[in-house]
C-alpha cells in the first residue's frame, strides 16, 4: 500500500489526538399508559401513535418513526405524537421535562446520521402535521412557515410570486424546513445564497421544558442583543424543538444554465473553478464535482447519462456548472466565453462538455447530480462521511482512504466494492462514500477513526453539512477544541438541565 508523504506525516502527528469517550447520558423514564392518557386530553387520537394500551398498533405501523431511511440506526420508540399547532407541542414538552421521558423531534426523516430516530426507546415528536405557511410577503421575501412544511412544497407556494427557497437539497421532496434549520442544510444553493445562519431571520422554539421561545421575526436587521435564533441551527434538537421558521427567499433568476463538463485529470478541477469564477462571477450559481466511479454509479441506476460512452473516455471526473442571473442574453454571452475560452486553450482543461438546451435537459443534468445519493443506496450499503477539505485534497483524500481499506482486507466485492467521492467545491465540502455489501463491524473498524484523523490532518471538519447525529459524537474531537466542546454542554446544560432533548445526539 502507498500513502503520500505529506498523508502519512499528516495522520501520524493528528493520532494523539484521539481519546476515549464515555457516554454520560442521564437516565430516562419510558412513555407509560399514564403519560398517554395525558396527552390524549389535548391530542386527537390520529395524533397519537403506540405500541401501549389503550392505543395497542402494531409496532410495524411506527417502524418508519424508528429507523432511519439508509436502515442504519433503528430505535425501540413506543409512541408516537404528531401534533399540530405549537400548544400542543408546548404541552408535551412540558409532561416530559416534569416526567423526564427523552424526546427525539424527527422531520422528514431523511438525515445521514442517525440524529432523528431515538437511540432506545425516546418519544418520537413528529412534526409532519405542522404544515400551515403563516406568511409570504412577496416584496421582502420574507416567508414564515410551520417547521412542518416540506422544502419542494415551500418552493412551489412562492414561485408563482416569482421568489426561490434559498436551499435546494435531493431530499427536498420530503426533507422539512425545521429539520433543514435543525441540521443547518447546505445542499445545492450555498455557493450563491449562503448558509442558513445568513437567510433564517427568526425562529419558533419550544424549550424543553415547555415554554415558547418566539423570536419569530422578519426583520433584515435587529441587533437587540444576543441573537438566540443562531444557537438552534444547527442544534439538531438537543436545545428545543424548532416549530416555526422566518426565512429570507430570494427573487428567482430569470435566466438559469448549466452545463456538464468532463475532466481528464482531477487536477483540472481547480484551474477550471477558478477560471469559472473569474468568467461567470456574480452568476456562477453551483460547482458540483462528481468522481468518475459516482458518475458511473448514476448512470447504472437510472439516474440519466449525460454524455456519450465516446465522450467520457479517459475522463477522471466531471463537473456540474450551474448560472443563474437576471438577463439570458448577459448570462449566455459570459457561460459562452467561458466555453470557448476552455474548448480553445493550448492546454485544455475539459475533454468535452453538454450545455443545456431545454428546461428538460437542465433537470436532466442535475437529476444526474442530485441521484449519486440514490444510486449509492442501490448499489449497496453506504457510509457516508460528509467532510469539509481543502478543495486540492479532494482526490487525496478518496484515494487515501480507498488504500487504507485494501490494506485492511476489505476491499472486494464481498466487502467494500466502492470509494466514491462527489460535493461541492464551491464550498470545499466533499462527500466520502464508501459503498459496501453490508455493515459490519469490520469495515467500521477500518474506517473510523481513520476517516477522522484523516480529515483533521487536513484541518478539516468531520461534518460539513449533515450534522453530528448519533454517528459521529465520537469524533467531535476532531474538529473542535476542548474548549468549544466544553462550552456546548455548558449551553446544553442551561437549556436542557434534565437531558431529555435528542439524547445521544452531538455531544456525547
Amino acid at each position: 500500500m502507498f500513502y503520500s508523504r505529506s498523508s502519512a506525516s499528516r495522520l501520524a502527528r493528528c493520532a494523539a489526538r484521539r481519546w476515549q469517550h464515555t457516554s454520560t447520558r442521564p437516565a430516562l423514564n419510558s412513555v407509560t399508559t399514564d403519560d398517554l392518557t395525558h396527552f390524549a386530553q389535548f391530542l386527537p387520537p390520529s395524533a397519537i401513535l403506540s405500541t401501549l394500551p389503550p392505543v395497542s398498533i402494531a409496532s410495524s405501523e411506527i417502524d418508519q418513526y424508528n429507523t432511519d431511511w439508509m436502515g442504519k440506526y433503528r430505535g425501540k420508540a413506543t409512541t408516537v405524537l404528531r401534533p399540530q399547532t405549537v400548544e400542543q407541542v408546548s404541552k408535551i414538552l412540558k409532561r416530559c421535562y416534569e416526567r423526564r421521558i427523552g424526546i427525539v423531534p424527527q422531520g422528514g426523516n431523511t438525515g445521514l446520521v442517525g440524529g432523528s430516530v431515538p437511540l432506545g426507546d425516546e418519544l418520537v415528536l413528529s412534526l409532519n402535521n405542522m404544515t400551515k405557511v403563516r406568511s409570504f410577503d412577496p416584496v421582502s421575501g420574507a416567508l414564515v412557515a410551520d417547521a412542518g412544511c416540506i422544502l419542494e412544497a415551500l418552493s412551489e407556494h412562492i414561485a408563482p410570486h416569482s421568489h426561490i427557497m434559498p436551499l435546494d437539497l435531493g431530499a427536498k421532496g420530503s426533507c422539512q424546513i425545521g429539520g433543514n434549520v435543525s441540521t443547518n442544510a447546505g445542499g445545492l444553493r450555498l455557493l450563491r445564497y449562503g448558509s442558513l445562519h445568513g437567510s433564517v431571520l427568526g425562529l419558533e422554539v419550544v424549550l424543553p421544558d415547555g415554554t415558547i421561545l418566539d423570536t419569530l421575526s422578519t426583520l433584515r436587521k435587529d441587533n437587540t442583543g444576543y441573537d438566540l435564533k443562531q444557537l438552534f441551527i444547527g442544534a439538531e434538537g438537543t436545545l428545543g424543538v424548532v416549530t416555526g421558521v422566518s426565512i429570507l427567499t430570494p427573487p428567482a433568476p430569470r435566466a438559469v444554465n448549466n452545463v456538464i463538463l468532463a475532466l481528464p485529470s482531477f487536477e483540472n478541477v481547480l484551474p477550471l473553478f477558478k477560471l469559472a469564477r473569474g468568467h461567470l462571477s456574480e452568476i456562477l450559481s453551483a460547482f458540483e464535482f462528481i468522481d468518475r466511479t459516482a458518475y458511473e454509479l448514476a448512470v447504472k441506476h437510472g439516474q440519466g447519462k449525460a454524455l456519450s460512452d465516446e465522450d467520457i473516455e479517459g475522463a477522471q471526473c466531471f463537473v456540474l456548472l450551474e448560472t443563474s442571473g437576471g438577463k439570458k442574453e448577459h448570462d449566455e454571452e459570459k457561460l459562452t466565453s467561458l466555453l470557448e475560452t476552455l474548448l480553445e486553450s493550448d492546454t485544455p482543461l475539459i475533454s468535452t462538455g453538454v450545455l443545456s438546451q431545454s428546461p428538460s435537459q437542465f433537470a436532466s443534468l442535475w437529476k444526474l447530480r442530485e441521484g449519486v445519493t440514490e444510486a449509492v443506496s442501490k448499489e449497496g450499503k453506504a457510509y457516508k462521511y460528509d467532510i469539509s477539505v481543502p478543495l486540492a485534497s479532494f482526490k487525496e483524500v478518496v484515494d487515501t482512504t480507498r488504500e487504507h481499506l485494501r490494506s485492511k482486507g476489505v476491499l472486494h466485492e464481498n466487502a467494500v466494492k466502492h470509494v466514491i467521492g462527489y460535493g461541492h467545491v464551491g464550498d470545499g465540502n466533499l462527500h466520502l462514500n464508501v459503498v459496501a455489501a453490508a455493515y459490519t463491524p469490520e469495515i467500521e473498524a477500518a474506517l473510523e477513526p481513520f476517516v477522522y484523523e484523516l480529515v483533521a490532518s487536513y484541518k478539516g471538519s468531520v461534518s460539513a453539512e449533515h450534522g453530528i447525529g448519533a454517528m459521529k459524537t465520537h469524533a467531535m474531537h476532531y474538529s473542535r477544541s476542548p474548549a468549544a466542546i466544553d462550552m456546548m454542554k455548558k449551553i446544553k446544560q442551561v437549556f436542557d438541565p434534565h437531558g431529555i432533548m435528542n439524547p445521544g445526539k452531538v455531544l456525547e
